[in-house]
C-alpha cells in the first residue's frame, strides 16, 4: 500500500539526523544549502532515487527551476513514474507546500522515502540470497504452480471504469464561484479515480514481470533437462 498519510508529522531529532546523514552520502549535482529550497523543484529528489535505482529514473526529464509550474510538473512526474515503483506517493497538498519551500515539510517526505528505498533494497538482497542458497532449483511443477497463483491474482485485480470520462475543463464568464467550485471538485474526484487505476495497473505490471521471470526459469529448466537426456 502506498504511503500517503503521516508525512506532515514532526520527526524526532534522531530521525532528522539520520535522514540528513543519509542525504549527505548522495552525490548531488549541486550543493545543499537550505533543504526546503534545494528540494522544492524535485530534481534532487529524483537524484536520490537514481542513486539507488538508476534504471527507474531518467534524470533528464527533471528540470531545475524556480517556477512553480515546472516544479509541480517535476513532482507529478516523480509520483507517476518513480514513486509508484516504490509503493510511495506524495499528496497534492504536500507537493504544493514543498514547491513553495514551506519549512519542515520536505524532510519528513525524505524520511519516508528513505524507509521505502531501504525496504526495497533489503527485499532485493533477500531475494538474491534466497535463490543463491537453493540447493536445487524449483521443479517444473513448482514453477507452474507459482504461475497459476500469479494468474489468479491478476484475475482478481479488476479495474473499475471511471464514473465519467475526462472532459476538457472549460470556464465561462457567467459562471458563479459556487458553480466553478463544483466543477473543480468533480475534476478532483476524476483525478483521484484515475490515480487509483494507475496504482492497480502498476501492480499488474509488477506481477506480469514476475510471471515473465518464472516463464524464463521454466524454459531454462526444460532446456537443461533436454540437455541431460541427450
Amino acid at each position: 500500500m502506498c504511503i500517503v498519510l503521516g508525512m506532515d508529522r514532526l520527526l524526532s531529532e534522531k530521525e532528522e539526523r539520520d535522514t540528513l546523514a543519509w542525504l549527505d552520502k548522495i552525490p548531488f549535482s549541486r550543493h545543499k544549502k537550505h533543504i526546503s529550497r534545494d528540494f522544492s523543484d524535485g530534481v534532487m529528489v529524483a537524484e536520490v532515487v537514481q542513486h539507488y535505482f538508476p534504471k527507474i529514473v531518467d534524470i533528464h526529464n527533471y528540470v531545475t527551476s524556480c517556477k512553480t509550474q515546472q516544479k509541480l510538473g517535476n513532482w507529478n512526474l516523480l509520483n507517476k513514474r518513480v514513486f509508484s515503483k516504490l509503493d510511495f506517493y506524495v499528496s497534492e497538498e504536500t507537493v504544493k507546500k514543498i514547491v513553495s519551500s514551506t519549512p519542515g515539510v520536505v524532510l519528513p517526505v525524505m524520511f519516508f522515502l528513505k524507509e521505502k528505498i531501504e525496504n526495497k533494497l533489503a527485499q532485493a538482497t533477500q531475494t538474491r540470497h534466497y535463490f543463491r542458497s537453493q540447493e536445487k532449483p524449483f521443479s517444473d511443477v513448482e514453477i507452474q504452480q507459482a504461475e497459476a497463483r500469479i494468474m489468479a491474482q491478476l484475475a482478481e485485480m479488476k479495474i473499475t471504469e471511471p464514473t465519467e470520462k475526462p472532459q476538457q475543463l472549460m470556464f465561462f464568464p457567467e459562471m458563479s464561484r459556487l458553480t466553478m467550485r463544483q466543477v473543480m471538485l468533480e475534476k478532483e474526484l476524476q483525478v483521484e479515480e484515475l490515480q487509483d487505476i494507475l496504482k492497480i495497473l502498476q501492480v499488474k505490471v509488477n506481477k506480469l514481470e514476475e510471471l515473465i521471470q518464472l516463464k524464463d526459469k521454466r524454459i531454462e529448466h526444460l532446456t537443461s533437462s533436454r540437455g541431460v537426456q541427450a
